[in-house]
């Protein structure tokens, strides 16, 4: 199993994005939370190929996988033995702020 390191600014997208989807239907940020925990198990497990990220941050060893069900790409990078998570990305929105993390 993969060590995995969550930085701050990362975390709190993700608790952001709970809370809009919680607000917009009760349970739904629920099913988030969910959907994330799911997707950084696979990501110690080192079950799934990620995606290579173009331009300057694929260059940089930026990878991502996305979510089934929300339109969110994990954003990670291999420090060593252990993933980065760099950014819980919208995939339409604001582009790449995440790049200088």
């Amino acid at each position: 199993m993969r060590r995995l390191r969550i930085l701050e600014a990362a975390a709190g997208e993700a608790v952001e994005a709970a809370g809009w989807y919680e607000i917009q239907r009760p349970g739904l940020g629920t099913d988030f939370e969910q959907a994330i925990d799911a997707a950084l198990d696979l990501l110690q497990e080192d079950i799934l190929p990620l995606s290579p990220m173009t331009g300057v941050a694929g260059r940089r060893g930026a990878k991502r996988l996305g979510l089934r069900r929300f339109p969110y790409d994990i954003i990670v990078r291999q420090v060593g033995d252990e993933i980065v998570v760099i950014a819980f990305a919208h995939q339409s929105r604001r582009p790449g702020y995440w790049r200088d993390r």
